[in-house]
């Protein structure tokens, strides 16, 4: 753990007495977003006075200079105006992180500014509208009344303070603020699974996903099970033009949906970069505007949760080339449908689910086995168990592409490639590199991998099940008889000279008349035939 992330956790402190991981996540990385928005403005006033950073090099200094600036009229319009044409926000002096934590120290701080300083952000730009919503200031979960409410806040911040979240290159902050996710998603635990993909997961479907894509002067990654948004961020570290990517993300729990805003912009992504939605991915199809088709799709749904599967779907033109629907009691397929429909015909599609979407017959059944037909399954990956947050269950990836030339599947059982962990599996570097590169070549590996022809699926009955084409049966050593039967030979000629010497011993002593008897029993014992 880095320092920085040392420093951000230990902020929590003052929460976790109080509430569960997946509450106080929601105020610690809510504060951390907001100061950042709030020293990037103060660092952006100086740049846009041309002045230099190493005279300004405090955020008093910054304040100093901001409210200067703002008390000349002729200036005052254009710097707003040039704040919110760069950053696309601004905040009041009085509002600044900085000011707030400086009423704090000296008791003066009033947990009303900040929550001013909320609704202000969140009702002048509509990219932070509903952002703050769960940063619940007047939960009785951070004290039975306003004044203990105010000191719990009040001694987060402060320790929030001192972090320089700017001065760092690339997006330490973003995957500082990724390493605090993953943090409370362990803590978390079957409250987790919905927000966040374990990074290890999430860099191998990423390189997978983007594997022959990655010259694309445009890229665009589509996730319509977001989460924190991590799995579409890890794309644009596997293509030559990172700062191409346009994002497109929708997300059903609000909390979660807005999390995932947060982890965007805190790693550098514009607004005009992304483009979320906050719904159900299932009932309602979006995007339906262009553009509605991605070069990546990449999911890790809710497994076998549940759906309304009503009749209507079956003209959805995500769903209607397959002649069922998914059961109501397991969506995976819809899910999977739904990426798939959002794919671009030159995209590649990666998608985490349970095991049984590979043999479960029924209507998932039928699904499958068009899409094999059609060529669309490229590759199955089998996962190890206990990876994910919230459930022990091994899991597969399934790889999907269109208008592939072939109908074979590559399989590969990656489920004995982990580092094991006290609570959670981890992947090492070695376990994923040698996944991607078995994907990128291809190739059959004795107990790992192996390409399947559609003929071979098909005598199958258009079974998936990994151990079906990946022999991973470890055969025990063969038995030598021989040896065996020389070894038992030995044993029964050393047997028969200890008990010939035993029964020399005893021979040999000598013996009242009370003890002949116990003697001779013990002769007749040691006897044998020489």
């Amino acid at each position: 753990m880095s320092g920085l992330n040392t420093i951000l956790f230990s902020a929590a402190d003052n929460l976790r007495s109080k509430m569960d991981a997946s509450e106080y996540k929601n105020y610690l990385l809510g504060l951390i977003f907001y100061k950042y928005l709030s020293d990037r403005l103060l660092v952006k006033v100086v740049e846009i006075a041309d002045e230099s950073l190493e005279e300004y090099d405090t955020v008093e200094k910054q304040t100093h200079l901001y409210e200067t600036l703002l008390a000349d009229e002729e200036i005052n319009t254009d710097l707003i105006e040039t704040l919110v044409d760069t950053l696309g926000y601004d905040i009041e002096p009085a509002y600044l992180f900085n000011v707030l934590t400086n009423q704090a120290k000296q008791n003066t701080f009033q947990l009303n500014d900040l929550n001013k300083a909320f609704i202000e952000l969140s009702t002048k730009y509509d990219q932070f509208n509903g952002l703050f919503d769960d940063v619940d200031l007047t939960s009785k979960k951070l004290g039975s009344d306003a004044q203990q409410r105010n000191i719990t806040i009040t001694e987060v911040i402060k320790k929030l303070n001192p972090i320089n979240l700017l001065g760092h290159d690339g997006d330490v902050i973003g995957d500082a603020y990724e390493f605090l996710i993953s943090q409370f998603a362990s803590e978390a635990g079957k409250k987790a699974g919905e927000f966040y993909t374990p990074h290890e997961v999430s860099v191998m479907m990423a390189r997978i996903a983007a594997m022959g894509q990655e010259d694309k002067k445009l890229f665009s990654v589509y996730d319509p099970t977001m989460g924190s948004g991590s799995l579409m961020l890890n794309v644009r570290n596997y293509i030559h033009h990172p700062e191409s990517v346009k994002y497109h993300g929708q997300e059903l729990n609000t909390t979660t949906f807005n999390l995932a805003k947060m982890n965007l912009i805190l790693h550098g992504v514009d607004k005009e970069d992304m483009r979320l939605s906050n719904g159900d991915t299932l009932n309602k199809d979006w995007p339906t505007d262009e553009p509605y088709t991605f070069d990546s799709v990449l999911m890790n749904p809710p497994y076998s949760a549940k759906w309304s599967s009503d009749d209507t779907f079956l003209d959805d033109s995500r769903f209607n080339r397959f002649g069922k629907l998914a059961p109501k009691s397991k969506a995976d397929f819809a899910f999977l449908l739904h990426g798939l429909y959002h794919l671009k015909d030159t995209g590649t599609m990666a998608i985490v689910l349970p095991h049984g979407v590979l043999f479960r017959g029924a209507a998932e059944g039928t699904i499958r086995k068009k899409l094999l037909e059609d060529g669309s399954i490229d590759a199955v990956i089998g996962m190890p168990g206990n990876l994910f947050f919230g459930t022990s269950i091994p899991t597969t990836v399934i790889i999907l592409k269109k208008n592939r030339e072939t109908r074979d599947v590559l399989f590969i059982d990656a489920s004995n490639d982990f580092i094991k962990g006290k609570n959670q599996n981890k992947l090492s570097t070695e376990n994923i590199d040698k996944a991607v590169e078995t994907y990128r070549n291809r190739e059959s590996i004795e107990k790992y991998s192996y390409v399947a022809s559609f003929d071979e699926i098909k005598e199958n009955d258009f079974n998936l099940n990994i151990p079906r084409y990946v022999d991973t049966f470890e055969q025990d050593d063969t038995v030598d008889l021989a040896k065996i039967g020389e070894s038992l030979k030995n044993i029964r000629k050393e047997k028969a000279n200890l008990e010939s010497s035993l029964h020399e011993m005893i021979s040999s002593l000598k013996y009242t008349e009370e003890n002949e008897k116990w003697i001779k029993g013990a002769l007749e014992v040691f006897s044998f035939e020489k």
